[in-house]
């Protein structure tokens, strides 16, 4: 009889329903444990109110966390459909180290060829970023902003220790700018980058080795 544990859950968080609908439309063929897709809702305390629910039940407490969705560029020359891999996530509490950081960038450029990746600080914001104060948000040394992943992911690790990580999709930047997501070229391929990104985060949570107790 075997007595493989069985691997810990993977616990993927998003906010907006267009970035629900492409997580659950992705290709879950390669994964083989305890997957959870969750929306929180908009804003760092919807999330951190969904992220603190969603832990506190047995069948995800130990869960690995992963953030994910839409952001912000805040670095020039960034286009829709970049992705982004936060080396940490920010907010005014402080940051959030994230694991795995090399590996994600290695399977992403493999799910989704030809897309640049970039890697540094994901900081948040709870407003949508626009003009000045992206500039300002660069200046400090973060490369992506969005609203919910640094909130996403203090949670997470105030619950309890356990692997997290963030991954966003740009989905406008300092020189395309959005007004409405999925009502322009940029948020379309965005959507369509997410939906394809699925078997990276797959690969991240496979080298977790996290079995559960």
């Amino acid at each position: 009889m075997s007595t493989k544990p069985e691997p810990a859950p993977l616990l993927i968080a998003c906010a907006l329903g267009i970035e629900h609908l492409a997580l659950r439309s992705g290709d879950r063929s390669g994964f083989d444990g305890p997957l959870t897709v969750l929306r929180t809702g908009m804003g760092p305390r919807a999330a951190e109110l969904s992220l603190d629910r969603a832990l506190a039940g047995p069948a995800l407490r130990e869960a690995a966390v992963l953030a994910t969705g839409f952001c912000a560029g805040l670095a020039p020359g960034m286009h829709p459909g970049d992705l982004v891999v936060a080396e940490e996530t920010r907010d005014t509490r402080g940051s959030t180290p994230c694991v795995g950081t090399e590996l994600l960038v290695k399977e992403l450029v493999r799910a989704v060829p030809g897309r640049t990746v970039h890697t540094g600080p994901l900081t948040g914001s709870d407003h949508v970023v626009r003009g000045h104060e992206r500039s300002d948000l660069f200046a400090t040394g973060a490369i992506a902003v969005d609203m919910e992943s640094a909130a996403t992911l203090h949670s997470a690790v105030r619950a309890g220790p356990r692997p997290v990580a963030a991954v966003r999709v740009v989905v406008d930047a300092p020189e395309h700018e959005l007004v409405r997501i999925g009502t322009v070229r940029g948020g379309i391929s965005a959507f369509r980058v997410l939906r394809a990104i699925l078997p990276a985060f797959f690969e991240w949570h496979r080298s977790l080795l996290l079995p559960r107790r």
